[in-house]
């Protein structure tokens, strides 16, 4: 049995690839809505991609009974610790939490179940929450997965083929620290060109602006050094090309390369941006920038761009209106 715990873009997405291949899968969701429409219409899945509906068990969190043993915990970054602790009571002792999330999230995850029982994996396919039991499937990107001790054990193996389901290309690591890390530097553009109105191959693409970006990935890439993290490239981000003795030319190779990336996919927009523009709600700015400020902090690494990235962000879920301009103040 596997559960999926935040039934979303992420979860939504994957689970139902994982029903339309056979297997058993119960969805857990906060919103009631959402809920409903599944349990009554089933969870439709569409985009260029793919366009099908599956019936699917679907339930609100106090209504889920039983022992599970594999969770995919695909929940916004800032709900992590809520949402393990519900699932502590439920989770089977041998069980496992897959923290299908953006962010270090593995490392919530463990200090509240043990870091035997959580897998960390990365996502960077493209996905959206439409309407309650509708989800956009609008581009194909790098999935990853990977115990967080690095050891290759016959349970990442399982879980590496149970993705293979969703995408035949899903790719088994014994260093998704690497990849995470990776993406929180990928993160940190993302964040920034939801501060304008474009989409995220105009906003990487405009010249004035590739400064900005290429020094907001560079602070993160820093830190994640410091800590002794070997970075993973992905999708056209080349963790590389952004070091500091790497020059301008190889980070505007990589930007071309997430341009092109971004082009492809029928998700013009990032999920933020959604946040911020469609669903004017909170975003997980502080729980996945937060703790790179943090930590350089900590290192004696400054992060002055990303801090600043924070505090746009914020104005912008206030009220301040998205713009190019506000992309411009990061660097000001």
């Amino acid at each position: 049995m596997i559960t999926i715990w935040g039934a979303g873009a992420i979860g939504g997405t994957i689970g139902a690839h994982l029903v339309r291949a056979g297997r058993e899968v119960t969805f857990v969701d906060v919103v009631a809505e959402h809920v409903e429409r599944m349990r009554v219409a089933g969870l439709r899945v569409t985009g260029p991609i793919a366009d099908f509906t599956v019936p699917v068990r679907a339930a609100l969190p106090d209504e889920l009974d039983g022992i599970a043993g594999t969770v995919l915990l695909c929940v916004k970054a800032m709900h992590t610790a809520e949402a393990t602790r519900a699932i502590e009571a439920r989770l089977a002792v041998d069980g496992a939490v897959v923290s299908v999330q953006n962010g270090l999230n593995e490392t919530t995850i463990a200090s509240i179940i043990g870091a035997a029982r959580t897998v960390g994996c990365f996502v960077n396919f493209g996905a959206d929450y439409l309407d309650p039991g509708v989800i956009h499937y609008g581009g194909r990107g790098a999935v990853v997965v990977g115990e967080i001790d690095g050891r290759l054990t016959d349970r990442i193996r399982s879980i590496h083929g149970m993705f293979r389901l969703f995408d035949e290309r899903a790719v088994l690591t014994s260093n998704i620290w690497g990849f995470l890390w990776s993406k929180l530097a990928y993160a940190s553009m993302l964040f920034a060109t939801a501060l304008s109105e474009q989409s995220i191959a105009d906003a990487l693409d405009r010249p004035d602006h590739r400064v900005t970006y290429i020094e907001l990935a560079r602070e993160v890439i820093r830190v994640a050094e410091a800590r002794g993290v070997r970075l993973e490239p992905f999708d056209g981000f080349d963790p590389s090309a952004f070091r500091d003795d790497a020059g301008g030319e190889a980070a505007n190779a990589s930007l071309d390369a997430l341009v092109a990336h971004n082009r492809r996919s029928a998700k013009t927009h990032s999920g933020i941006w959604r946040d911020l523009a469609i669903r004017h709600r909170r975003t997980e700015v502080d729980a996945q920038l937060g703790p790179i400020v943090e930590t350089g902090r900590e290192l004696g690494i400054a992060t002055p761009l990303n801090a600043r990235l924070i505090g746009l962000i914020h104005e912008v879920e206030d009220g301040r209106p998205q713009a190019a301009a506000n992309v411009t103040r990061i660097g000001s």
